[in-house]
């Protein structure tokens, strides 16, 4: 929610969200600010389906302009399972806590056969790899928490083009 207008991140969201668009997805955000920002003004300047699912928090969150389609939860749990519910790919570009809470959740669901494999992208290798490398080292070499083929359930790409390629 705290990406700008002057960062990449927010860029390429943009055009990837607009590609995708044009392609025939739906893009699902959490409806407000920064990247979820991002990717709706792609899909819906590209005349997609533009979403956001917005959740009620004490300092209020309000929707971005670019939906074509808006919905409130009381709830994170309901909103996760909205988010999940259908989509085909997650495309995960750095965040903060919600960001990650939303990226363990899914590759958790995937993990243990309670959703479908699907395609999950973390998008921008700055960003990820630390995350990434504490995975490997400490998760699966350290303490074998986690097996090696878990680490096979996402895939880090580094811009727009690999993003819509994969």
């Amino acid at each position: 929610s705290r990406a700008s207008l002057g960062d990449n991140s927010y860029a390429h969201a943009e055009e990837l969200a607009g590609r995708l668009s044009k392609k025939g997805f739906a893009v699902i955000t959490g409806g407000s600010s920064g990247i979820m920002q991002a990717a709706n003004k792609g899909a819906y300047e590209a005349g997609g389906a533009s979403v956001g699912l917005n959740i009620k928090l004490p300092d209020m969150q309000t929707y971005n302009p670019y939906l074509t389609e808006k919905f409130v939860f009381d709830h994170f749990f309901v909103r996760k399972v909205m988010l999940t519910y259908a989509s085909e790919v997650y495309i995960y570009f750095p965040g903060g806590f919600g960001t990650l809470d939303e990226f363990f959740e899914i590759v958790t669901l995937v993990q243990t056969g309670k959703i479908r494999k699907v395609p999950i992208l973390l998008f921008g290798r700055d960003f990820w790899e630390p995350l990434l490398g504490f995975i490997e080292e400490t998760l699966y070499e350290g303490n074998a928490t986690i097996s090696k083929e878990d680490m096979t359930l996402y895939t880090l790409v580094d811009s727009v083009d690999e993003a819509y390629d994969y």
